[in-house]
């Protein structure tokens, strides 16, 4: 088990503190990769690896606001 990405071993504080860092990092990555685009002259396979690390700081964002988030059984 690798303990500094395992979710259960950290407190809503930390996971809080780390999902703000994550979402400010997706942010400058959309930022980065818009303009790239705007540019024109941007080179697509580093787009493209952008747009990845964007997905998997996505997939990241959820696991961590799902870990934050009570489960509600109405």
């Amino acid at each position: 088990m690798n303990a500094p990405s395992d979710l259960s071993m950290k407190t809503d504080d930390v996971l809080r503190f780390e999902l703000e860092v994550l979402r400010q990092e997706h942010r400058d990555l959309d930022e980065a990769i818009r303009a790239m685009q705007d540019l024109g002259t941007s080179d697509q396979l580093t787009i493209q690896r952008l747009k990845k690390k964007k997905l998997q700081l996505k997939d990241k964002i959820a696991i961590i606001d799902d870990r934050l988030t009570p489960d509600i059984i109405a």
